[in-house]
């Protein structure tokens, strides 16, 4: 691959293509570089490169003719190279958001040229006559386009072939795929009284594999929910956990059952409302206090269901075949992280066939249950069922949140 980079400080660019280890991928030939400077283009006794913008305003506009004159060159050397005419990118502020995918999609090019604008900008025409497309790094403005150029060009460079040591080195990198890298630890065992996660030291690599899944996945949920939902949506769980021998689910059919299914409850209702109700409304939350409620739902047609793990009920989940909803999906402390949740809402999905589309309600603020729907085939509707405002006299709220309906569209 060839890159070149046209711009008012090449000595600042070719210094950072020479160093660490895009220099050693450089003194070996794995990749070509060329920093132009566009002063030597210019066509005046000053070397003068920019001029007062017209319409008036702040700052100072590059000129069109020394860059389009440098780009010529940068595609003669390249016909001469036997390549195709370079893609063409213009780093600036109004360009497009960069990310990996992009990187990988300017990687698979023989050529990229990286424009570094400067002052106030570039003049328009130029860019209209030779850009391929305009590119920004961020949200931020710099006072040139050299260090977003940088960004561009390292990011694309380590993917040619041998410029890392080996290719899982970018594969497992963040936003490869669509999530941010999990945690890195490194020697000693222990610093300052903290440890090395225990999973780390096993030397079983199945674990280990499953360890920085989950963590990639937290950390992308939390920091990167934009990245996290969108990555939900394009990674379906093609497989669910096995049921395992001893687990099994039953038909509440007596009050006994009935009043599991209240403590499962109030356990699981004050797990979810913690973050979102005042203290006062959690306390309420006993088993006795959820027992009329599904009593009521009860009669009123809905079916509800308990996971057993020998012979212990640690889940439940409810049906209504009348409406095709599903609800009341909770798990005890002791028994999540297992699965259970995924195979019992799968359950109750398939004990409503009459209904190809059901639906059921999730808090704004479970966004760790939503993006387990979202993979089991789950979508939000936009229907916001209940608000929940501590403004609002008489709330039990203490921040706003909403329940949200979600449709299985498969």
């Amino acid at each position: 691959m060839r890159i070149d980079i046209v711009t008012l400080f090449p000595e600042l660019c070719d210094s950072f293509l020479s160093a660490s280890i895009l220099g050693r991928a450089r003194a070996k030939n794995l990749f070509e570089a060329h920093c132009h400077q566009i002063r030597g283009y210019t066509k005046n006794k000053q070397k003068q490169t920019d001029d007062y913008p017209y319409g008036g305003g702040c700052g100072m506009v590059l000129y069109a003719q020394p860059i389009a004159d440098c780009l010529r060159a940068v595609q003669a050397q390249c016909a001469a190279q036997g390549r195709a005419r370079p893609h063409v990118v213009f780093l600036t502020a109004a360009g497009r958001p960069y990310n990996e995918e992009k990187a990988r999609e300017l990687a698979g090019y023989d050529a990229v040229t990286l424009v570094c604008g400067h002052y106030e900008g570039i003049d328009q025409r130029v860019i209209d006559a030779f850009g391929d497309e305009e590119i920004s790094i961020g949200d931020y403005v710099l006072t040139g386009g050299e260090l977003a150029s940088l960004v561009v060009a390292d990011s694309v460079l380590r993917l040619q072939p041998g410029v890392l040591a080996e290719e899982k080195g970018y594969q497992d990198e963040s936003y490869w795929d669509g999530l941010l890298e999990y945690p890195q630890f490194t020697r000693p065992e222990v610093w300052e009284g903290r440890a090395v996660p225990p999973v780390l030291l096993t030397g079983d690599h199945k674990k280990i594999d499953e360890w920085r899944g989950a963590q990639s996945r937290e950390r992308t949920r939390e920091r990167r929910p934009d990245l996290y939902d969108a990555w939900c949506e394009s990674h379906p769980l093609t497989e669910l956990p096995k049921w395992k021998r001893g687990e099994n689910m039953r038909l509440v059919k007596n009050d006994e059952q009935l009043a599991l299914c209240a403590a499962l409850m109030a356990e699981g209702r004050r797990t979810v409302c913690a973050p979102v109700c005042d203290e006062e409304y959690l306390e309420k939350m006993t088993p006795d206090f959820w027992l009329p409620d599904l009593t009521d739902e009860k009669k009123n047609g809905w079916a509800f269901y308990l996971h057993y793990t020998k012979d212990a009920a640690d889940g439940m989940v409810g049906v209504c075949h009348k409406t095709g909803e599903i609800g009341h999906l909770f798990v005890t402390e002791a028994a999540r992280v297992k699965g259970y949740g995924a195979k019992m809402l799968d359950f109750a999905r398939k004990k409503l066939p009459e209904h190809d589309h059901p639906t059921m309600g999730v808090i704004s603020t479970n966004t760790r249950a939503i993006a387990l729907y979202k993979r089991m085939g789950w979508r939000l509707t936009g229907t916001v069922l209940h608000r929940y405002d501590p403004a609002e006299e008489g709330t039990f709220a203490a921040v706003y949140c909403e329940e949200l309906e979600m449709q299985y569209r498969g």
